[in-house]
């Protein structure tokens, strides 16, 4: 089967890329697929985020295991497609160049039969040019996170234990 996603970077103006790539192949194969269709050059880090219908951001799938411990990240050369999305999971959050943060929210159109003939990965539609930036984000914590009844004092620290600031 080929999966059938639309690639749109998170930003004001609509850009995104339409793209065709067979289910049983990587999260790596897909990631080499939107640096080329946005015509970045590769050469920094990316993931891949498991979201769910209101885009939150759930597990990380990474390109690299930074990590100390054993099996302690999945990795895209080592998940497919079809191990991470379905028709219930057709959502993804991609962030490439950590410092730069360009986000991309990810969503699965369709799932279709193979063409004879047709190479996959394939792009199939390009919309808007990417800015030679990447779009601001706002941070912004749930309204819930801090709410003003809490009983912390967050403008004096001192009255405040380690077990209080830090977990």
């Amino acid at each position: 089967m080929v999966y059938r996603f639309r690639v749109i970077l998170d930003a004001q103006d609509d850009v995104f890329r339409d793209i065709e790539i067979l289910e049983e192949d990587t999260l790596e194969d897909f990631h080499n697929s939107i640096v080329n269709a946005f015509g970045f050059d590769g050469n920094e880090m990316a993931a891949f985020y498991i979201s769910d219908d209101e885009w939150n951001q759930g597990e990380e799938i990474s390109q690299f295991d930074l990590g100390e411990e054993l099996d302690s990240v999945r990795l895209m050369n080592e998940t497919t497609l079809d191990s991470v999305v379905s028709k219930n999971q057709r959502k993804l959050i991609y962030v490439y160049d950590f410092l730069s943060m360009w986000t991309f929210l990810i969503e699965l159109a369709d799932i279709a039969e193979i063409e004879d003939g047709r190479d996959y990965p394939n792009l199939m539609y390009v919309h808007g040019q990417i800015p030679a930036d990447a779009p601001d984000k706002e941070f912004v914590a749930d309204k819930n996170e801090y709410d003003e009844d809490s009983d912390l004092d967050l403008d004096n620290f001192d009255d405040l234990s380690y077990d209080d600031i830090w977990n």
